[in-house]
């Protein structure tokens, strides 16, 4: 009796929401500042160093790249953006797509995480400099 509680109670679990849903990131996270270094004459390996390999690549059309990233969110609707870069032999023709106006949520904790990056003093600020001198003269 007890077991057949605990697989009931288990099936109901997951229909009733109450479980804990992951967000699932997909495809190219591009950076904003990336983007907007990618100019119309660009070689395919300039562009490539910049944005990475494209998510997908078809074989029938060896001149399109397409960047693509989408983020589901908890009882969201899927966040899909997507990149098109058009080549004319090994130059860049044309940008096409979103180009990431607004940052995501993980654009954000990456900036986050970069102001702890460097903790303790600093040492290139000439005015930390001096109050350890100061420090260590006392």
């Amino acid at each position: 009796m007890r077991l057949l509680s605990c697989l009931f109670a288990t099936l109901l679990l997951p229909a009733c929401g109450l479980l804990y849903k992951v967000d699932v990131p997909q495809g190219n996270l591009l950076d904003q500042e990336a983007i907007a270094d990618v100019k119309v004459g660009m070689s395919k390996r300039q562009v490539s160093l910049l944005l990475g390999t494209p998510a997908v690549a078809s074989p029938f059309h060896q001149s399109r790249w397409d960047y693509v990233y989408s983020l589901r969110r908890r009882g969201r609707e899927a966040e899909v953006r997507n990149l098109t870069l058009m080549f004319d032999g090994e130059r860049l023709a044309s940008i096409d797509g979103d180009l990431l106006p607004e940052k995501t949520g993980e654009e954000g904790l990456l900036e986050d995480i970069s102001a702890y990056e460097r903790f303790g003093p600093q040492l290139d600020d000439p005015a930390d400099t001096r109050r350890r001198r100061r420090q260590s003269e006392d």
